[in-house]
């Protein structure tokens, strides 16, 4: 039995010795070598399209998938068998990274670090952004209303880190419940929920359900104030009517790690909309516990058990 694991992240292969299979590297951006095309496991992270087709046609002895990533849309687009071959997700190896990214945004949204880094290039002291702001603007976490649409494991990781530092904390998810200590609602209580919100940070994942979800008419929820952060996929957030809302002032502002077309393209409107943050989809890029996770469904696979993060 043959696992391919992928070079474009750090593994402790030695973590995945002892069982009976044999363990070859593979580039996540060429075609599976012909001597690997057997292979009855094949673990991903970061392959291109291209590579994960080529994949998907050729390889006929393959059982089980084990994506690194906690969305694999780009394993699933790709035409596998999904009748004969068992696809598994990295949920729980971005929990920390994703959050810390979060909340990195959402500090550089109320500092608004990024105007003092457009000031110190043009050689300019902003002085008026170190002294007081409205109370009605978003400039603190501390007593802030901070609002998570889609309250998955991610959101489990940085509730508490907002918490510690004053926020009010509330989630929003497909079931209403109290999840880790904080107040989750129902999406059918969003019309209530938005205008009581200094910031909404988004980690939805992608899918039907999610596309477009953040729209004009929802925008115009929000309080004039407000902060939107995505950290989930972009996909959930309809980009026109976002620039559309900061350049009327509707919204405070946005920091985004996720687009519908990546890389971002330079006809975007985004690019030059007022007070958004972009960043290049560089919140989960560095997936923690990758080793034990393989290992741990490989022993289950081996001992025909269920594996975690079956999609």
């Amino acid at each position: 039995m043959k696992l391919l694991y992928p070079t474009s992240v750090e593994l402790d292969v030695d973590g995945l010795k002892g069982f009976s299979v044999s363990l070859h590297p593979y580039d996540v951006k060429t075609p599976i070598p012909e001597e690997l095309i057997d292979a009855d496991i094949l673990v991903t992270w970061a392959n291109s399209a291209d590579n994960l087709k080529d994949a998907a046609k050729r390889m006929k002895n393959l059982r089980w998938i084990q994506s690194l990533a906690a969305g694999p849309n780009d394993v699933l687009s790709a035409g596998f068998d999904a009748s004969r071959i068992i696809v598994c997700t990295g949920v729980g190896l971005h929990d920390h990274p994703v959050a810390e990214h979060a909340l990195g945004l959402l500090l550089n949204s109320a500092r608004h670090f990024y105007e003092m880094r457009d000031y110190q290039l043009q050689g300019k002291w902003p002085g008026h952004l170190g002294g007081s702001f409205p109370r009605n603007d978003f400039t603190t976490l501390q007593n802030s209303n901070v609002l998570i649409w889609g309250f998955g494991s991610i959101a489990k990781t940085l509730a508490p880190i907002l918490t510690t530092l004053g926020a009010n904390v509330r989630g929003v998810a497909r079931s209403s419940g109290v999840r880790n200590g904080v107040e989750v609602f129902s999406e059918d209580k969003l019309a209530e929920l938005l205008p009581q919100t200094d910031a909404l940070v988004m980690i939805l994942p992608g899918s039907e359900a999610t596309n477009n979800v953040l729209n004009s008419e929802r925008l115009k929820l929000l309080p004039k104030h407000a902060w939107v952060v995505n950290v989930g996929r972009g996909t959930s957030i309809n980009e026109d009517d976002l620039v559309d809302a900061l350049e009327r002032g509707e919204i405070g502002g946005a920091a985004l790690d996720v687009f519908k077309t990546e890389p971002l393209p330079e006809s975007s409107r985004l690019w030059k909309a007022p007070n958004l943050i972009i960043s290049p989809h560089a919140a989960g890029g560095r997936p923690q516990g990758c080793t034990a996770l393989i290992a741990d469904n490989l022993r289950r696979f081996l001992a025909s058990q269920p594996l975690r993060n079956v999609i």
